[in-house]
């Protein structure tokens, strides 16, 4: 008979080297603004799925995709000297 055991041990064994690095971190600080300015872009495409768009919803939306290029550009500009990963220019 085989017997069930948890992997629970197997599991958490490896959570020290799961968590992330402090440039990791810092990587996702450096594109928390981006991250937000989508997820505004999202929420106001989000709120016209299930109507026809009013002109504010129109204003909405095209103000947020313009946070999304402004966003995108600025981190551009802060990471732009850095090497892509990969080797990507």
């Amino acid at each position: 008979m085989d017997h069930i055991v948890t992997v629970q041990d197997a599991v958490t064994a490896f959570a020290d080297f799961m968590e992330p690095t402090d440039a990791e971190l810092d990587a996702i600080e450096q594109e928390m603004p981006l991250i937000l300015a989508r997820v505004d872009l999202l929420d106001a495409q989000i709120i016209t799925l299930d109507r026809t768009p009013t002109e504010l919803d129109t204003r909405r939306i095209r103000r947020a995709r313009r946070r999304v290029l402004v966003e995108g550009l600025a981190l551009v500009n802060r990471t732009g000297d850095v090497a892509a990963p990969g080797g990507v220019a």
